[in-house]
């Protein structure tokens, strides 16, 4: 089927993050052979935007969904996310035997800079975007000082929350408040009764798992992957902040090491940034003494567990769109959400910044790695393959 021949080339070929992406799905799916018109796309994007998960992988399967209903929307979603995942598996498994040798140590001593390097440019580039106004500049200070001061995982949601609340309740203009019941006149009740079920009793099991057996990290990963998923707006650049926080920083799943080196081996790869989280389940089982099928398995439960929240709310939502996007609400909130991410990225760069030895070098090559990305076309994949030639001949 041409369709799925173009997810095969959209998969391979999807370096250089959220907005990279867009460019080939116009390209694949819209110029070369036109499945939807531009207009829909944009507005699926925009729909992915406004929605906790991965963008690149809901307007993905919002467009497979348009095209072939839900069958197909499902085998592109596979598709999409397995190669990538697969491949962070493998390397954490790799590094998980290779992490005490000195030479693969010194091999990766440049990728952590350049992580860091590349962390500040999405924090730079998103604030840029997004602090536009005094309200959201203290949205921001405000959830970086909370996560730095509290380190809990819950202030994620909560802050979250209170963002949207706030900037929903200030922006949006009071001649537009009254919310249309109407437009929600062709939503199915049983559908939205049935997401929110899942969201709750998978919440509920996580954390009951995680107060009485001590042997169920798969669970209590899938608990942990889940809730992110459900509370990460802002795509890979907002998900890499907040898992080094809790996996790293308040749970201590795993080292920093290993979490900035696969951090930067993923953007070196194409597919989608949420793969990542394969690699963070899979060392993480490790870490707790799990053989390799134990890793596996924490590789699965980790994409799949971070990508189900998302995945679940584009099918549910991309058939009433078209009412959902009126309700000025909405859209209000969705500036204190992005303000709040911001924080979230201010915050865990700091945290990021504290267990690396900040020698000249190391921050000669940060400040190198941001200043490329922002002001040259070199591509994310380039930088970190010089950093590791650069690591194995010096």
């Amino acid at each position: 089927m041409l369709f799925i021949r173009n997810v095969f080339l959209f998969t391979f070929t999807a370096f250089g993050g959220a907005q990279a992406h867009l460019a080939l799905l116009l390209k694949y799916f819209v110029k070369n052979v036109r499945f939807i018109s531009e207009e829909e796309l944009l507005e699926l994007n925009a729909l992915a935007q406004i929605l906790p998960g991965p963008a690149s992988t809901q307007t993905l399967v919002g467009v497979a969904y348009k095209v072939g209903g839900l069958k197909l929307s499902i085998i592109t979603f596979l598709i999409w996310i397995l190669p990538s995942a697969a491949i962070m598996t493998f390397a954490a498994i790799s590094f998980a035997k290779l992490d005490h040798k000195d030479k693969f140590i010194e091999i990766l001593k440049y990728i952590q800079p350049i992580a860091l390097g590349i962390v500040a440019y999405g924090a730079f580039n998103l604030a840029k975007r997004v602090l536009v106004s005094q309200l959201t500049i203290f949205l921001a200070i405000s959830a970086a000082i909370v996560t730095l001061v509290l380190k809990n995982a819950y202030v994620f949601p909560l802050a979250i929350l209170m963002g949207g609340i706030v900037s929903s309740a200030i922006g949006t203009p009071s001649e537009e408040s009254k919310i249309r019941l109407n437009l929600f006149s062709n939503i199915n009740p049983k559908k939205l009764t049935y997401f929110f079920g899942v969201l709750l009793f998978l919440a509920l099991m996580g954390a009951i798992i995680n107060r009485t057996s001590p042997f169920s990290l798969p669970i209590r990963l899938f608990e942990n992957f889940y809730r992110n998923g459900i509370v990460i707006f802002g795509g890979g650049q907002v998900l890499v902040p907040l898992m080094f926080t809790e996996f790293v920083q308040m749970k201590q799943y795993l080292s920093a090491s290993g979490f900035l080196s696969g951090f930067a081996l993923q953007q070196a790869l194409p597919g989608p940034t949420f793969s990542f989280t394969s690699y963070l389940g899979a060392l993480s089982m490790r870490n707790f003494g799990f053989g390799i099928t134990g890793q596996i398995l924490g590789g699965f439960v980790g994409v799949i567990g971070i990508n189900l929240p998302g995945l679940i709310l584009v099918l549910f939502i991309v058939p009433f769109w078209e009412d959902l996007k009126k309700i000025t609400h909405i859209k209000y909130s969705l500036t204190g959400i992005n303000a709040v991410s911001v924080g979230f990225i201010i915050a865990a760069f700091i945290l990021l910044l504290l267990p690396v030895a900040l020698n000249a070098m190391a921050i000669a090559i940060m400040v190198v790695t941001f200043l490329i990305l922002n002001y040259t076309r070199v591509s994310t994949p380039f930088i970190v393959l010089a950093g590791i030639l650069l690591g194995y001949f010096l």
